[in-house]
């Protein structure tokens, strides 16, 4: 290879060999197969029995991994109070892991028949808080109902009932309460316009928010983000979020997911300035990397130009990847746009690229590679030519002494243009031939 020796960039080390793992903490999301039990310790509450189902869904035939997702899913929902979600399980159950867990009328009745008690015995109490007009007492009334249709599943219930304490808000920890709610519904129906609208609300008030409600609706603004493609805006968000956030949010998001979406966000929309000082470089995120050390380490590969070693990290962590109920539909276009910015970030520094050592570099064949990069040149996103028969990428760059003399053209038509001007509106003012103002009568 040539060095480009009009390249202002920094010379990037060339390594074909992936850098070795300097940790040996054992990462919830690895090249292994996932452990499931590890993995929903993660979560509480209904996103971690909606995970589990997800795997359940979604493990690809193996049936170990899928028995064991709906053995703790039963377990977990018989924790709620959610009958039709207890019944949806047993029938994917269907009897394959023993009587144990097997259909159990019994408690379907009790928790339906409690339930029922329960909701008469809270709109009475709503109806007397209504009759007294008491705006304290309807908000917790309302908010009571919200609790008990989420604990139920009843979801778009719950929601309305949440929005419905608004009207009844007297303070901004109430107006930041009712967010929080209404976020956490949103999240779980998938509105992530929702989200993203009542996140907005909750910082119109930034005074009083203390920094772990702050960390989770960066945290709950990063998912709605990624949910919309919008990967830059997404990376930016989880990179925001503080430390202090720790497992307070795990209702909806474990710490580590905040450094596998923030991570592979920023890889697919960063530039090289970008990923050294808003990732590498950034403290608070490194305490959420630390506990995915193969995702720190694909981004350190990938900033150190380490391509082989940072794609061997990519592939081993795709599978339990696309297990994840948010991150799944974005994988392969996360790593999609990680491969092109290694593809032309690999090319960028040099005059001439040898294709069958940078073939070697990112694990593909010569035919493979010249595909990729026929389709980045001709998208314009490396200025090269390649010759086919020798197999080498040739950049092309622009010709400096013919763009300066275009340069200093343009800038002498502009003077031109503007004397021009100037001489004319003098012209006008010396012969006196300019508008007046009529006078007002």
């Amino acid at each position: 290879m040539e060095r480009d020796e009009e390249t202002s960039g920094p010379m990037m080390e060339m390594c074909t060999n992936g850098g070795e793992e300097t940790s040996n903490r054992r990462p919830i999301i690895s090249g292994e197969p996932l452990d499931i039990e590890a993995y929903a310790a993660l979560y509480k509450g209904r996103t971690k029995i909606m995970r589990l189902l997800f795997i359940a869904n979604h493990c690809g035939g193996n049936h170990t991994i899928q028995l064991e997702a709906l053995r703790m899913a039963y377990d977990e929902i018989k924790k709620g109070e959610n009958t039709q979600l207890f019944r949806d399980v047993v029938n994917k159950i269907n009897g394959r892991l023993g009587d144990k867990y097997g259909m159990d009328s019994t408690w379907c009745e009790t928790i339906d028949r409690r339930a029922e008690q329960k909701k008469g015995k809270l709109e009475n109490e709503l109806s007397s808080y209504r009759t007294n007009l008491i705006k304290e007492s309807i908000r917790m009334g309302y908010n009571d109902f919200g609790d008990f249709y989420y604990a139920c599943g009843l979801l778009g219930d719950a929601f309305k009932n949440y929005i419905r304490t608004r009207d009844y808000c007297t303070t901004a920890k109430h107006i930041i309460h009712m967010c929080m709610n209404t976020i956490l519904v949103s999240i779980e129906m998938g509105q992530f316009t929702h989200v993203s609208s009542y996140v907005n609300k909750a910082e119109q008030n930034p005074e009083t928010l203390d920094p772990i409600v702050a960390a989770k609706l960066r945290c709950a603004s990063g998912l709605a983000h990624l949910e919309l493609k919008k990967y830059k805006l997404a990376a930016r968000k989880f990179l925001d979020v503080n430390p202090e956030l720790g497992n307070s949010y795990n209702e909806v998001i474990a710490p580590q997911d905040v450094a596998t979406y923030g991570g592979l966000c920023a890889l697919a929309s960063f530039d090289r300035s970008e990923l050294k000082a808003k990732v590498i470089d950034n403290i608070n995120f490194r305490n959420f990397l630390e506990l995915v050390p193969e995702v720190r380490e694909l981004i350190n590969d990938f900033y150190s130009s380490r391509y082989a070693s940072c794609l061997e990290y990519l592939g081993s962590l795709r599978a339990n990847l696309l297990l994840d109920i948010h991150l799944h539909d974005h994988v392969d276009t996360l790593y999609d746009q990680i491969r092109k910015k290694a593809l032309i970030q690999y090319t960028l520094p040099f005059v001439s690229v040898d294709l069958s050592r940078m073939a070697d570099a990112f694990k593909t064949s010569v035919s493979g590679l010249e595909k990729e990069l026929e389709a980045l040149i001709t998208d314009n996103q490396i200025q090269a030519r390649i010759d086919s028969h020798n197999k080498i990428l040739y950049a092309r760059h622009a010709d400096q002494r013919n763009a300066t003399f275009q340069k200093v053209l343009q800038m002498g038509n502009e003077f031109d243009r503007d004397v021009r001007a100037m001489l004319l509106r003098a012209n006008l003012l010396k012969q006196e031939y300019h508008a007046r103002l009529a006078r007002k009568l």
